[in-house]
């Protein structure tokens, strides 16, 4: 019985960050951007954000260049948060 719950333990600590896996959070001194990854990814492929042949852990390189990718990207769409709109995707901590 011992075993069992180690295992279920042990089963829940490899899966919680797994799961939190889909979500993204970006950091920004007017307040976190954060998205689903898996939707995105998706809906736009994995190319749009990454166009190195391997998907990695994306760098934006500051300010212009994040938002020169996500607001065009979602300007070109007209989906989703639109650029201007700052706090639609910067939220500030509560």
């Amino acid at each position: 019985m011992k075993r069992i719950v180690a295992v279920v333990v042990l089963l829940l600590f490899v899966a919680a960050p797994l799961m939190a896996a889909d979500t993204v959070t970006l950091k920004a001194k007017n307040g976190d951007v954060t998205f689903n990854h898996k939707v995105h990814g998706e809906k736009a492929g994995c190319k749009a954000c990454h166009p190195e042949a391997t998907p990695a852990k994306i760098s934006l390189g500051g300010k212009d260049p994040a938002h020169k990718l996500c607001g065009g990207c979602h300007a070109e769409q007209k989906a989703g948060p639109q650029p201007n709109k700052c706090m639609e995707c910067h939220k500030m901590k509560k």
